[in-house]
């Protein structure tokens, strides 16, 4: 079975292209001044007529506080944490922000709630930012993976309603950064990286279709070890409720809709935009599932460079899950940050850098206007990447590769 496990960049290094760095340029401007000036305007977080802004981070802030008061099984209980949101909130709101996460992620909320919320949601939103930024700078191998981080159109969505994608694309790209060369550790981000069961397929096929059994040892340790410790914090009732309260959340957002099909990017949520049944979406979904884990497999049991087997990998996570917002088009950008590194070192095919505008510019089209767009630029990411794949391929052996180090 051959495997370089080399980060696959010829030594040679060229200049960040004008249009990539004035969009990201651009892009992050808009994110750095928004949210200081929405706090402060009352249109992020808190609203000027003295209300709290109703959107995703209250649910984590109220489990916290129920963790907090000793009653963590309850977090789970939807009808209960709506009535923590609206003393929190000060106003009504239609439907549920229903905590649904496995209860190693508790630790997270109940820190978070020893804040005032303002606080909280704030210093999360920034703070997650941190851990994504410097995975991104290490894939990318110089200071512009700073920019491109913070110029990713998803992010201001991400920021917008204080969720954990910030997080989950820092945990992603350390896995696959750290891969080849300390597997231990990146086994340890994947272990802590299972707060989002649904991407916990491929990774496992990846890991034991190519022997990295070191990575994978690790995960399994690192995941138990979080169980455990979760279980001695909040009991076993934690799990229990978490058990019996995820079917309920399955029928509200996979079956009735209850989140609207708009707002999901994933191939199962389009067929049900487009009025197709829910077994129908199901039926696209694992026929599209399936397809990326044996593309997956082939792809890194292959010769390919290192650093598209991590993009392939890193995009396929988003097309195998139904249930992806546009929060969690982060991880998209992991995928991003491995091909401009190719792009970087020995430059972009003439048709790289419009297609990574076309990605840009559908994400913000949904932000925009609703239209669920973001299955599409998961399907241009994976075409780049195969498209790189295919090529390297059919030229084996080619330029020089230097491994994969920490930078």
């Amino acid at each position: 079975m051959a495997d370089n496990s080399a980060a696959a960049i010829p030594l040679q290094r060229r200049g960040v292209p004008f249009g990539l760095f004035a969009v990201c340029f651009a892009l992050a401007c808009i994110n750095a001044a928004f949210f200081p000036a929405g706090l402060f305007s009352g249109i992020w977080i808190w609203g000027a007529d003295g209300l709290g802004i109703p959107t995703d981070f209250v649910n984590v802030w109220a489990a916290g506080k129920l963790a907090l008061q000793g009653h963590p099984a309850l977090a789970w209980d939807w009808d209960v944490q709506r009535r923590i949101e609206l003393d929190l909130l000060g106003q009504d709101f239609p439907g549920y922000f229903a905590w649904h996460y496995p209860p190693p992620f508790l630790f997270v909320a109940a820190f978070l709630a020893q804040f005032p919320y303002v606080t909280a949601f704030a210093g999360w939103a920034y703070a997650s930012f941190i851990p994504y930024a410097l995975a991104m700078r290490a894939i990318v191998g110089r200071g512009f993976g700073l920019l491109l981080a913070a110029g990713f159109p998803a992010l201001f969505s991400n920021m917008l309603v204080g969720q954990n994608g910030c997080l989950t694309a820092a945990l992603v790209g350390g896995t696959l950064y750290l891969l080849p060369v300390r597997p231990v550790l990146a086994g340890i981000c994947l272990g802590l990286l299972t707060y989002k069961p649904q991407y916990g397929l491929l990774f496992p096929i990846v890991l034991i279709a190519t022997q990295r059994w070191t990575a994978f040892i690790s995960a399994s340790v690192t995941a138990i070890l979080l169980a455990l410790v979760s279980l001695l914090a909040f009991g076993i009732d934690s799990w229990q409720a978490f058990v019996h309260w995820l079917p309920m959340f399955s029928q509200a957002f996979l079956t009735e809709g209850k989140a609207t099909w708009w707002k999901l990017q994933s191939l199962f949520s389009m067929v049900r935009y487009f009025g197709g049944s829910e077994s129908l979406g199901w039926a696209f979904q694992w026929v599209l599932t399936a397809g990326v884990a044996v593309v997956l497999v082939t792809l890194w049991r292959s010769p390919v460079r290192y650093s598209l087997k991590a993009a392939a990998l890193a995009v396929g996570l988003l097309l195998t899950t139904p249930y992806l917002f546009m929060y969690d088009m982060m991880v998209q950008a992991i995928a991003v940050a491995w091909l401009v590194r190719i792009g970087l070192a020995e430059g972009f095919r003439r048709y790289e850098l419009p297609a990574l505008g076309v990605i840009a510019a559908l994400q913000i089209t949904f932000m925009m206007t609703g239209i669920p767009l973001g299955l599409a630029a998961n399907l241009i990411m994976a075409a780049l990447v195969l498209a790189r794949a295919g090529s390297w391929w059919r030229r084996q052996p080619a330029t020089a590769e230097i491994a994969l180090a920490p930078a």
